[in-house]
């Protein structure tokens, strides 16, 4: 592709541009260590890492021409743009001719539900004979081959190179509101977007609630001229966005307890399995969902609304829900010998972990037990909010240690403390090892106990813990194992 081609992706957002060559690219790069001869450079100023200071190597690497933000004059091809993100999206889009043009491409954002909502689209359009390319937190999937992820909306030059590889005829892609502001989801056109929920999250990126809820509006700038919205509307932001995208004649498609929506949800029955109604047209259509809890009749309804306006059949819909495998690391269950129940979840908001704890008692748990944390660096305002959650909703909890991410480990325990203290009404302690407190609550668990364990899901351990693992789930399976092994020795 010419550097021409280039340019015209850009568009608008060119600042300056003065040179008359016009150079076949070979490759488009963010990392000046990867640039190879014939490749456009582009410099994004990053949080901790500004590319501009990379720009010499990339030249010396071969670059035939760079994309940055810096009024430079160098002696290849050098365009200024008002941003490298922005233009790194277009530029890649124009690289890949544009892939999502080539498949049905459904985005899917909100605070809590994203993954689950993705993995049973996915699950259905498979059911239904369509191949179906997945980007998000757990991981990536493209052509049936998984891929570990590098977030939960990879950067704008892997969400383009992916789709170009992939010969799915849909393609689902969870959408944070970090990848929303810094423009990872450019270049790409939706045919669906998606909205599941939003609540107290990511203050510590966005100023406000509204600013976190505007981030989340964006994803809807990148909508086909065809493309139509499937929102939630089960809480205020719901109604607020379906009347943002009405005013801007997008198709909204809803969903409630109301006759005015699309799809109506009826007749909840969450004790011992999940079980609803869902009224559309007219039509009734009784579910049975294997996965528990109240967020997942919403998870699984918002997915069916989808699929229908898809063009999946009401009834392959429903058969396919009754098969959903569940996703690795959100409410996965891992039982004890005594008889109780261990959940590993990724809740890390409170209105998710008031979710898995709220599932837990419509099982008619004999005893509810928590076990979480909180990252460093990360919003620090949403903590209290979580730890008064889990002492209304649990018997008891354990503060322990999440990923610490540079705070020393006497900053976070003295932090754990001081909560536990003053919003734990008696019902916790803290135990930092993650893994130590994980084996506390096993070797205590009774019969009919429910013990969930949340904030990492299937995410590996970025300390080092006591025992020999890596994640919640890998705790638990090697506790099993140690306690089956003591019994065949005793």
């Amino acid at each position: 592709m010419r550097l021409t081609k280039v340019l015209e992706a850009l568009g608008g957002s060119v600042k300056k541009y003065k040179n008359d060559a016009d150079p076949v690219l070979t490759g488009i790069q963010m990392d000046s260590r990867k640039v190879k001869p014939g490749d456009l450079f582009v410099a994004i100023k990053g949080f901790q890492i500004d590319g501009h200071k990379f720009i010499t190597q990339a030249m010396d690497n071969g670059a035939a021409a760079v994309i940055g933000e810096n009024e430079l004059e160098l002696e290849i091809p050098y365009i200024q743009v008002f941003d490298s993100r922005q233009a790194l999206g277009r530029a890649a889009s124009a690289f890949y001719d544009h892939p999502s043009r080539n498949h049905t491409v459904i985005g899917v954002t909100g605070t809590n539900g994203k993954t689950t909502v993705s993995y049973i689209l996915r699950h259905i359009l498979e059911s239904a004979g369509k191949s179906c390319s997945l980007l998000g937190t757990v991981s990536y999937i493209i052509n049936n081959e998984v891929y570990k992820p590098s977030n939960t909306t990879p950067d704008a030059l892997q969400i383009q190179e992916l789709i170009y590889k992939s010969k799915d005829e849909f393609v689902v892609l969870e959408v944070s509101s970090h990848a929303l502001k810094q423009y990872r989801i450019e270049g790409l056109e939706l045919d669906y977007g998606l909205f599941t929920n939003l609540s107290h999250d990511h203050l510590d990126y966005h100023p406000t609630i509204e600013d976190y809820f505007e981030a989340k509006t964006l994803m809807y700038n990148y909508m086909k001229k065809e493309g139509s919205a499937v929102v939630s509307r089960l809480g205020e932001w719901g109604d607020k966005l379906s009347s943002i995208l009405r005013a801007k004649d997008i198709p909204v498609y809803s969903l409630g307890y109301d006759d005015c929506h699309d799809l109506k949800i009826e007749d909840i029955k969450l004790n011992g399995e999940t079980r609803f109604d869902i009224k559309m047209g007219g039509i009734t259509y009784p579910l049975t969902f294997p996965s528990p809890g109240l967020h997942n009749v919403y998870n699984a309804a918002l997915a069916f609304l989808t699929a229908v306006k898809i063009g999946i059949s009401p009834d392959a819909i429903t058969e396919a829900l009754k098969t959903f495998p569940g996703v690795p690391g959100r409410f996965e269950m891992i039982s004890h010998p005594e008889g109780a129940t261990f959940i590993v979840d990724y809740a890390h908001t409170k209105d998710a972990i008031e979710y898995c704890l709220q599932a837990a008692h419509e099982h008619e748990a004999v005893k509810v037990k928590h076990i979480f944390g909180f990252r460093g660096e990360r919003d620090k305002t949403k903590r209290e909010h979580m730890v008064k959650a889990s002492a209304a909703m649990s018997d008891e909890f354990t503060l322990t240690f999440d990923d610490l991410n540079g705070i020393s480990e006497d900053e976070m325990a003295k932090e754990l403390q001081d909560l536990n203290v003053r919003f734990g009404k008696n019902k916790g302690k803290v135990i930092t090892d993650r893994t130590l407190a994980i084996q506390n609550a096993w070797e205590n668990a009774q019969s009919g106990e429910w013990i969930l364990i949340t904030g990492k899901g299937p995410e590996e351990y970025q300390s080092m813990y006591e025992l020999p693992t890596t994640t919640d789930k890998e705790t638990l399976l090697y506790l099993k194992k140690m306690q089956n092994k003591e019994k065949i020795i005793g």
